[in-house]
């Protein structure tokens, strides 16, 4: 069986990278509310958390870089950029909604 033992910089670095995605995320398009901007930052940092790794794995193959870079470094950049993404696309389905949802 795997070891299920989290290495703790892989840990460090998919945090970090949530957290940044969703700073970014934050300062791109900013909150209407402290409401908005809460729930924003802890979807973006969730989704930065859980989907960081697969997300750093497909861009790196995506790219051709897969030799050159660390494991941190993967996990680093996918977390932020699912981070990142998580709010894009939960801001386009609160627009639609909103635009075609009940008047």
């Amino acid at each position: 069986m795997a070891e299920l033992q989290p290495d703790p910089v892989l840990w460090a670095a998919r945090g970090i990278g949530a957290v940044a995605g969703a700073a970014v995320s934050l300062i791109y398009l900013l909150p209407k509310s402290r409401h908005e901007a809460a729930s924003r930052f802890l979807t973006g940092t969730v989704c930065g958390l859980v989907f960081g790794g697969p997300t750093g794995v497909w861009a790196v193959e995506r790219l051709g870089i897969a030799g050159r870079v660390s494991s941190a470094e993967v996990l680093l950049t996918g977390s932020a950029a699912a981070s990142l993404m998580a709010w894009w696309a939960l801001g386009a389905a609160l627009r639609i909604s909103r635009r075609y949802g009940q008047k």
